[in-house]
């Protein structure tokens, strides 16, 4: 094993090798990941991790928005583009989630019920619904948004879109509403090398098992594994973790550089200041059974 101040020059082994799942990258200048294109097919049911964030509600569907329901009273509806801004500014850096909908897409009416009990679990996230061809005022929102077909996603903070999708199914749903609505999780989110710096020391010692989750701000395989990372941290109480996005700054990118990390998502295992390993890839059950192994917890 190494200690923290070398392994950003030597960094150990891959302890586990697991089948390519998750986008390679490399670097095209010295603060810039280029990601190879990835493929993500949308779930078609929710499994045991999702369950916690959405179930089959019986929700007002986009349909009936004229008549609010206390169920969805969480999800704001935008009628303008003016409407559509003012409620972005009001969320100030808050995580707003968008779903572009219509009257007459069987999807859309199918995916709101998610969004809407995700509304009611997800207290510092803000949701709001823009039905497409509701008038020319939404049909011309639309336009300015760049929506070509719903329902669509869009996520936004500090009013910049920094993430879209759609066509995605419930679960996907969930670990982006995770994975860019940071606050809500016990998950320390770190953003520079520095930040990794004063949490290990803050648990130097301590005999506590610190997992890095280091991913990409689009990567599809690291979004879907993170609601995963949510459940277990506030379920492992022996075990911290953190997450960094390697794309969300310069001292990042040299964090990744440093760990020598080419591919996505990587977890970076370290305990008394010390590095005891990583597990390279987007499985569930694997990345708990490598937790439990440097746990110390015998995995057969």
């Amino acid at each position: 094993m190494a200690s923290f101040s070398t392994f950003v020059s030597t960094p150990p082994k891959t302890s586990h090798k697991s089948p390519v799942t998750c986008p390679s990258f490399h670097f095209a200048s010295p603060f810039s990941l280029v990601p190879k294109q990835y493929s993500y097919a949308p779930s078609k049911r929710l499994n045991h991790l999702t369950t916690r964030f959405t179930t089959k509600a019986s929700a007002a569907t986009p349909n009936q928005t004229s008549n609010t329901s206390k169920s969805d009273e969480r999800v704001q509806k935008v009628h303008s583009i003016q409407e559509f801004d003012n409620a972005l500014r009001a969320a100030k850096d808050r995580l707003v989630v968008v779903e572009f909908a219509a009257r007459n897409s069987e999807e859309s009416n199918q995916i709101y019920p998610f969004m809407v009990d995700l509304s009611r679990t997800c207290n510092d996230v803000e949701f709001i619904l823009v039905m497409g061809d509701e008038s020319e005022a939404t049909r011309q929102l639309c336009k300015r948004e760049k929506i070509g077909k719903v329902p669509h996603f869009s996520f936004y903070k500090s009013m910049e879109k920094i993430h879209e999708e759609d066509a995605i199914g419930p679960d996907r749903l969930v670990g982006d509403v995770l994975y860019y609505g940071d606050n809500h999780s016990a998950v320390v989110q770190l953003h520079s090398g520095e930040d990794v710096k004063q949490l290990i020391e803050q648990h130097k010692g301590d005999g506590k098992l610190i997992v890095l989750d280091v991913g990409l701000k689009h990567c599809g395989p690291c979004v879907k594994v993170y609601p995963t990372v949510v459940k277990l941290s506030r379920q492992m109480e022996t075990v911290v973790f953190g997450r960094m996005d390697g794309d969300e700054n310069e001292s990042c990118m040299r964090f990744l550089r440093d760990m020598n990390v080419v591919e996505v998502p990587t977890f970076l295992f370290l305990r008394d200041g010390e590095i005891c390993g990583r597990y390279v890839g987007s499985g569930k059950g694997e990345l708990i059974g490598e937790i439990l192994r440097y746990q110390g917890v015998r995995v057969t």
